[in-house]
């Protein structure tokens, strides 16, 4: 059986926990706690504040705002 590997902002995660020691809920709750921010504004503070590369911090924010998103 092959194993169906995550698509779309999930397929960043395993290399988001190992590169900076945390777990994606992680981030994610901190995302919780910058509401009202726009994507970009949201991925620009992952970068400053805690030296996150564009591509991680923008899947987690993708993720972050689908989620918060309700449908």
């Amino acid at each position: 059986m092959s194993e169906t590997k995550p698509k779309g902002p999930a397929s960043y995660f395993p290399s988001i926990e190992q590169k900076y020691g945390h777990p994606v809920a992680y981030w994610l709750e901190l995302l919780s706690g910058k509401g009202g921010q726009k994507h970009m504004q949201l991925v620009d503070w992952l970068k400053s504040e805690h030296g996150m590369g564009h591509g991680h911090a923008n899947a987690l924010v993708a993720h972050h705002m689908k989620s918060a998103t309700p449908s």
